[in-house]
């Protein structure tokens, strides 16, 4: 009988040539990545996530990351004796918030982000919406200050690093439509509009669920699958509800826009990434049209 650890390396020889056609199907596609939440805040989860980027990137799938960063905003207020505001439970941006939001997330998070990338043997570019006009955005409600409803994305330097064989690491934050104005803007929005203006083959949101479920109580009742049409019914029986709301409106968007396939995945499963898009074995919610 073959030896325990040689059945070992034959099941990861399996897992391997099954992954084969769906890295043919991908291959020289891009996919576009929210990448937050408890993957983001994990420094273990944090490196799987972006080894999977890397592994992805080496078979010829190119990925795009958008990332947030409101923990560690929140963490840098507090370091100056600033407590953060919600209006409605949105963040209230003043200039001093956007100076520091600016500074977390295009100066720390994305280079932080794009490092760990090139530690793992890819390559990355940090870009944040101001850099060649990347997003331009418009003030949502003065009551909120200075944030950001998204107008126009340019494709271009998005395109260029990935001709270039680069992963492209977006920050969420936009140059306005006035001169010397930046906004904070909504992550998953912001992953949305890219996925749509690239062509992306799919955009995936990491959460800290595993999807969409019938019964938040109990994950077995997770919806694997669902189209644009059973939405509204889905809103209506409150099955979609509170902080899922904006998450699926996001990926409902991009599938309208033309991306074919939008998916909800839990971001604290080890190399959900993988799961999802080189197996048979869907993990989180799949909408499409």
């Amino acid at each position: 009988m073959p030896k325990k650890d040689s059945l070992s390396q034959l099941a990861q020889a399996v897992v391997i040539y099954e992954a084969l056609p769906y890295i043919q199907r991908y291959h020289g596609k891009t996919i576009v990545i929210k990448y937050g939440g408890a993957a983001m805040q994990s420094e273990k989860l944090c490196r799987q996530v972006m080894g999977d980027v890397v592994l992805l990137s080496l078979v010829g799938i190119r990925v795009v990351i958008v990332h947030g960063g409101g923990p560690e905003i929140n963490e840098m207020l507090a370091k100056i004796g600033k407590k953060p505001q919600f209006v409605n439970g949105l963040r209230y941006t003043d200039n001093e918030t956007m100076e520091i939001a600016r500074m977390v997330l295009a100066g720390r998070v994305s280079k932080q982000i794009a490092q760990l990338i090139g530690e793992l043997g890819g390559r990355a570019l940090s870009l944040s919406g101001p850099d060649g006009r990347l997003i331009t955005a418009k003030q949502r409600d003065p009551d909120l200050g200075l944030v950001g409803d998204i107008t126009h994305v340019d494709p271009e330097p998005i395109n260029l690093a990935l001709s270039g064989g680069y992963t492209p690491v977006i920050s969420s934050i936009a140059c306005g439509e006035e001169p010397g104005v930046v906004y904070n803007i909504n992550a998953d929005s912001a992953a949305a509009q890219i996925a749509a203006s690239i062509g992306a083959e799919k955009l995936i949101l990491l959460t800290d669920v595993r999807g969409v479920l019938r019964d938040p109580s109990f994950e077995d009742t997770l919806i694997s699958a669902m189209t644009l049409s059973e939405i509204p019914g889905l809103v209506k029986s409150e099955v979609i509800s509170g902080g899922m709301i904006p998450k699926v409106e996001c990926c409902v968007e991009a599938v309208r826009r033309g991306v074919p396939r939008a998916h909800i995945l839990d971001g604290r499963i080890p190399h959900s990434l993988l799961v999802e898009l080189l197996s048979d074995q869907g993990i989180g919610t799949m909408i499409s049209s």
